[in-house]
């Protein structure tokens, strides 16, 4: 084959606001001379052959799509699955199928031996392969870096008795606000600011247990990518890269990330996961949006419009949105922080030795 490329499998999570950023992801890598395996699981794989046919899996010769069983039984439902068996299930039974296949790319003389793992923050069983086949791995963190902070804390919130909750009064008995403030690089915080996961009674609970596991597991990665650019979550990655690993920015994160590099002010109606840790850095922090009262009313709604569009305090707030776009368009450029620590992370992390 002449001179090999060097060979990077992307293994994102399943579910949409994953599998978006690790594509973007690894269209750089290809661009920057990377052969790329992109690995859905068989539900996703399927799903998108039937919304965008065959030629969507088709890639191109350096630029291949795999699928693995995700452990679940066989669904051709197009609903999204439910995020805790999902997480449970890949926790589970992922592992065997992911070795079965990169032991398959490896012995294909066709293709160039994989030499690095691209996985989602919360597939763990990405990195317990890199390990077991000795190749470097770094981890894609898909949310804000603010919620990854969150999460590495979820082991001394347990330990400090905090959660799980003794009971469900917590939901309207004034618990979730309790302040926040021993969190190094997140100051102002609440614990209903917190992302969503802690809020459960149940000990075993699945979410909390699982994303305070894997979220330490990405401690031990050659890298971490975060979903961000420097001078949005500056204090925040201070404190998240005093840890010795590599921290690499990018400039997408759903559609956080995308509204800050447009300009575009937010109204914020969190409800699941991270949400409620972004909306409280967009409404305190970056100043870049406000937050509807979750009991939503269409005068609400109407209210906030109104007043981003047209009052005082919207003109404040599209302003400060107007400085994030030209600082995330800066991050980009020839040599700002997201192009210099990208290469960065292809010399030091995928391409060691």
């Amino acid at each position: 084959m002449g001179s090999l490329k060097s060979h990077a499998v992307c293994f994102p999570f399943p579910a949409q606001g994953h599998i978006n950023p690790m594509m973007q992801l690894a269209k750089l890598l290809h661009s920057r001379g990377f052969y790329i395996t992109f690995v859905n699981s068989e539900f996703n794989h399927r799903r998108l052959i039937r919304s965008k046919g065959k030629e969507a899996v088709k890639g191109l010769p350096d630029f291949r799509f795999e699928a693995i069983p995700d452990g679940l039984p066989p669904s051709d439902s197009d609903a999204t699955q439910c995020v805790p068996v999902i997480c449970d299930s890949t926790r589970k039974n992922c592992l065997a199928p992911f070795l079965e296949l990169l032991s398959k790319l490896n012995s294909s003389p066709q293709l160039p031996p994989v030499t690095c793992i691209v996985c989602d923050g919360i597939m763990n069983c990405g990195t317990k392969a890199a390990q077991l086949i000795g190749v470097p791995y770094v981890q894609l963190w898909t949310s804000s870096t603010a919620s990854f902070l969150g999460f590495l804390h979820y082991k001394e919130l347990a330990q400090r008795g905090i959660v799980p909750f003794k009971d469900e009064g917590f939901v309207s008995d004034g618990t979730l606000e309790m302040p926040i403030d021993w969190i190094p690089g997140m100051p102002d915080m609440r614990l209903k600011d917190l992302p969503r996961f802690i809020r459960t009674t149940d000990p075993e609970d699945t979410m909390f247990n699982y994303i305070m596991e894997v979220s330490q597991e990405c401690l031990n990665s050659s890298s971490i990518i975060f979903n961000t650019f420097d001078d949005l979550d500056k204090e925040v990655l201070q404190q998240v890269l005093s840890h010795p690993t590599v921290g690499v920015f990018l400039t997408r994160w759903n559609s956080l990330l995308e509204a800050a590099s447009e300009g575009v002010p937010l109204i914020r109606w969190p409800f699941f996961a991270d949400q409620q840790t972004s909306c409280r850095y967009s409404c305190t922090t970056w100043d870049n949006g406000m937050e509807i009262n979750p009991d939503i009313k269409r005068k609400d709604v109407e209210a906030l419009i109104k007043e981003i569009m047209e009052g005082d305090n919207g003109q404040r707030i599209r302003q400060k949105a107007f400085e994030l776009k030209k600082k995330a368009k800066s991050a980009i450029s020839i040599g700002g922080s997201s192009i210099t620590n990208f290469y960065r992370m292809i010399k030091e992390a995928l391409r060691q030795g």
